[in-house]
């Protein structure tokens, strides 16, 4: 399932690409994933045994964490992106190991008792692929314990990039673009849940709007991660122009009489049970 700019699926199925992200920046822009990230770890009610999968894991962080928490388990983070991987394997130890692995390739069958996935899974084109096999890789009774971004998320970051899209210099370079993000409502997102065979469902929407500290830390998240998808499409030439202009309209969209910058934040918190 694929969807349009305002976050909404579409029927239309395709094939994403993978985005290569810096491992090293994303974990300098990254204090609001690592805020949430921490919240749904501590509603976690773990044994200490058992085998976890972090999905979008990223630069390692959060996967660490988990692994610290199961002495006697085992923790496995996958990520599409090298440098994510490149960065994350640093951490790795005896119960943590990371691979470098599309989410939608994964091929695990009956070997988790958790799958996590913090501020990744709006990355992800085709959900219903997506649950299928998170279902066929959890053991019997596994869980699911998901957070990533849902409808109403980044509205200033997207009618400013839409803006920028369809300016005369650079509406050429995106014939044929497609939005790189699924951001579904929380009800939509319950219905396909339970329908790829879940049990104990609980899918809730949150708004987690917030303000960057300033300017400068907001750039560090256009940066890394939300520019990422657009960048390719251009000439190396027109690249710094393209971000320069995001920029500078984000700041005049955004910023408050404090010196913040004001973003939206809506999240999708996902539990459910094979």
């Amino acid at each position: 399932m694929s969807s349009g700019p305002d976050g909404r699926p579409t029927s239309k199925v395709s094939t994403m690409p993978v985005f290569e992200f810096d491992g090293a920046k994303y974990r300098q822009a990254s204090k609001h994933q690592q805020e949430w990230g921490a919240r749904l770890i501590d509603g976690l009610a773990l044994a200490g045994n058992e085998q976890i999968l972090d999905l979008g894991c990223g630069d390692g962080t959060l996967t660490s964490w988990l692994a610290s928490l199961v002495p006697n388990g085992h923790v496995t983070g996958i990520d599409a992106s090298v440098s994510m991987i490149d960065t994350a394997k640093h951490l790795a130890t005896d119960n943590l190991g990371f691979v470098l692995m599309d989410i939608v390739d994964m091929d695990f069958t009956d070997r988790f008792d958790l799958i996590f996935s913090n501020a990744a899974l709006h990355w992800v084109n085709d959900h219903q692929e997506l649950l299928r096999r998170s279902r066929a890789a959890l053991r019997e009774r596994g869980m699911i314990r998901w957070n990533f971004a849902g409808d109403g998320n980044c509205s200033n970051f997207f009618a400013t990039v839409r803006t920028v899209m369809a300016q005369p210099e650079f509406r050429r370079c995106f014939d044929g673009f497609e939005w790189p993000w699924f951001m579904p409502d929380p009800s939509t997102y319950q219905t396909m849940v339970k329908g790829a065979g879940f049990s104990d469902v609980n899918v809730t929407g949150e708004n987690a709007d917030r303000s960057f500290a300033d300017v400068d830390e907001m750039i560090r998240w256009i940066d890394q991660p939300s520019l990422v998808p657009f960048l390719p499409h251009l000439p190396d030439n027109e690249r710094g122009v393209f971000r320069e202009t995001v920029i500078d309209q984000m700041v005049e969209r955004t910023r408050q009489s404090d010196g913040r910058c004001f973003e939206t934040f809506r999240r999708i918190n996902v539990a459910a049970v094979k």
